[in-house]
């Protein structure tokens, strides 16, 4: 058994999947380790997907997920495969089948989800970085819970050939850090990208999203907001949703999510009737009930978000906003109070996902002793100029 199983106190790595990978002799990531969330394939492993049905109804992976090989190539070596949550349908540590993740940072509390064994490995100090994936939020709220730098690309600029899917349209794959130079090294690699970044312009400070978030997490964040400003100017106020970022969340991303998170998994669901958790259960019964009308209005409403978004982020503007609409839960929270966090969550989380826009969470802020992050948003394709903006802002 690797020595990273042995030292791996928080159940960040996943002992049915273990696989490991080299890193090249050379490279701009050489000499790093990093874990990969278990929905990536690694040649001649199986995935647990967050299910051990999952895990015994697919063949070992015949290919290496195109990130992993990527981040190889680049000199980082693969120490393992980290938890996730049942088939990345939840925004919460804890998995039915494999146990919670614990939070480093915030010892008692969730690590957030889906990539919650990446941000765990992360935080703990048992890798460099780590890779996860972010559909509704899978990265950035796990990033604010623990205390990381945590990016979700714009859709579809890193590769995500060789992962499992949940929400196609949705699904990016993301990756956490400690340290902001080893995050935008990390970035470039993936992105692909070794050209200048774009010089920001103005800023722009969701002001919704800071309201949806409550007073206490709007005051907890001043601090950043204002360093923020201290290199980017003062920020002007704006509403990104007219109709309310509860809508954005609940009627838009939640129903064209559930819909394709059904495409993708329904028939499997349907054949072998796996042991669905809490929560989890409870989403894949109700993607199974959306039906096309409802599909075609939250689609159409999604196309006016982010031409709206497109115009509001002109002129390489960033958005800065809460990444979560609090800290982290405590593990074993009762479900109703979960649901509603996830609600709230959803609200801030879903403009970047539906309008495909890249979005990095930065561990600038405390609240009650536990970690918060702040996220700028920037227009799509605009991530290496996030990158630099966290490198730039980081202590």
């Amino acid at each position: 058994m690797s020595s990273i199983l042995d030292r791996d106190t928080f159940n960040a790595f996943v002992r049915e999947t273990h696989a490991e990978l080299a890193g090249a002799a050379t490279g701009p990531l050489c000499g790093l380790t990093f874990g990969a969330k278990d929905i990536y394939d690694v040649e001649g492993h199986g995935c647990t997907f967050g299910s051990p049905t999952w895990l015994a109804t697919h063949a070992p992976a015949k290919h290496t997920a195109v990130a992993v090989r990527q981040l190889v190539a680049a000199g980082a070596t693969l120490v393992g495969k980290t938890q996730t949550a049942e088939l990345t349908y939840s925004l919460n540590g804890e998995n039915i089948h494999y146990g919670s993740v614990l939070n480093p940072n915030a010892p008692g509390r969730d690590t957030g989800g889906s990539s919650s064994g990446s941000a765990a490995a992360t935080a703990a100090g048992l890798v460099d970085f780590a890779l996860g994936s972010d559909t509704g939020g899978s990265v950035r709220l796990p990033a604010s819970f623990c205390g990381l730098y945590g990016m979700r690309p714009s859709h579809g600029r890193v590769s995500l050939e060789g992962a499992c899917p949940l929400g196609p349209s949705f699904d990016t794959a993301g990756w956490f850090a400690r340290d902001a130079a080893v995050f935008e090294k990390v970035g470039r690699v993936l992105l692909g990208d070794d050209a200048p970044a774009a010089v920001p312009g103005r800023l722009l400070l969701a002001a919704d999203a800071f309201e949806r978030a409550g007073g206490t997490v709007g005051d907890a964040l001043q601090g950043a907001v204002a360093k923020v400003e201290s290199v980017l100017g003062k920020a002007e106020s704006v509403s990104v949703a007219t109709e309310g970022l509860d809508d954005w969340g609940m009627n838009v991303f939640r129903v064209i999510q559930a819909h394709e998170a059904w495409q993708s998994l329904g028939a499997w669901i349907t054949e072998h009737q796996p042991q669905l958790g809490p929560g989890v259960k409870e989403r894949f019964a109700w993607a199974s009930t959306v039906d096309r009308g409802m599909l075609l209005a939250a689609a159409s409403k999604r196309e006016e978000i982010a031409r709206r978004m497109e115009r509001l982020l002109a002129g390489n503007a960033v958005l800065v906003l809460p990444t979560s609409p609090g800290i982290a839960p405590r593990i074993g929270a009762p479900s109703a109070e979960i649901d509603d966090f996830r609600a709230r969550a959803l609200a801030i989380l879903s403009i970047a996902g539906l309008a495909r826009l890249p979005q990095v969470s930065l561990p600038m802020a405390t609240l009650d002793g536990c970690p918060l992050g702040v996220s700028l948003v920037a227009a799509r394709g605009n991530d290496t100029m996030l990158l630099a903006l966290a490198r730039k802002l980081a202590p």
